[in-house]
């Protein structure tokens, strides 16, 4: 069955799981999932003064890290979830966050040095339109982290039948789980989002898995796009 990721049904969705998402998060990672998100924030390396974007930003993990990590670069957390919202800002009371949805980013073209996207991008029903979003907010060169569950080994199948009796125990909220598993089930792998990104104009720079694959992060640089002229005829107009 194909997952419904309607927009509004969406938003709805995290709206009401808010409250108990970072919870969720720890439990169904082991407690995990913080530092997989410090070792990728690590990897970007980002120069002082530059501007980054932290997509569904969600609670605000990213967002917060970058602060850490680098506090001489400015991010901007953006999320179309106000519930989501509002803890991120409780727990980075000096984080600067927006609602805003991620296939219409209210900002110019090349605004942004960084940008970066966790276990978002699998939420998103128009995907090609979020990633065409995320390269034109990007400088020329820009750099942009996702990162997202992985591929479909032995341990994703254990970590599905462990969501699978989440959701016989939390009866009220097993619609959730369930969009969870099937979401996870459905997001391509990670060669085949690198390769929706290299379609978009990015360049594939690194790749690092995690719990032996189950988690991967890809990190992308944004490829100036040509003219559509050879540089000889130019001469000649």
């Amino acid at each position: 069955m194909t997952c419904d990721k309607n927009p509004e049904k969406i938003k709805s969705m995290f709206e009401e799981i808010a409250i108990y998402y970072d919870k969720v998060n720890n439990l169904i990672s082991f407690g995990t999932h913080y530092l997989i998100k410090y070792l990728c924030v690590k990897e970007l390396n980002i120069k002082p003064r530059s501007m980054v974007l932290d997509l569904c930003c969600g609670t605000g993990d990213f967002t917060k890290l970058i602060n850490k990590i680098f506090p001489r670069a400015k991010v901007i957390g953006i999320d179309f979830s106000a519930n989501m919202l509002k803890l991120a800002k409780e727990k980075n009371p000096k984080g600067v966050f927006l609602q805003a949805d991620c296939t219409a980013i209210p900002f110019s073209e090349r605004e942004f040095n960084y940008a970066t996207i966790g276990f978002g991008l699998r939420n998103i029903e128009n995907r090609p339109k979020a990633i065409s979003e995320i390269y034109r907010i990007l400088d020329n060169d820009g750099m942009l982290l996702h990162l997202d569950f992985g591929n479909h080994n032995k341990l994703s199948k254990i970590f599905d039948i462990f969501v699978s009796l989440l959701c016989k125990i939390f009866k009220d909220s097993a619609q959730h789980y369930e969009y969870l598993l099937k979401s996870k089930q459905e997001f391509p792998t990670p060669e085949e989002i690198i390769s929706e990104f290299e379609q978009e104009g990015f360049k594939f720079i690194s790749k690092k898995d995690f719990l032996f694959g189950t988690i991967s992060a890809q990190i992308m640089q944004k490829k100036p796009k040509q003219l559509g002229i050879d540089a000889h005829l130019l001469k000649h107009l």
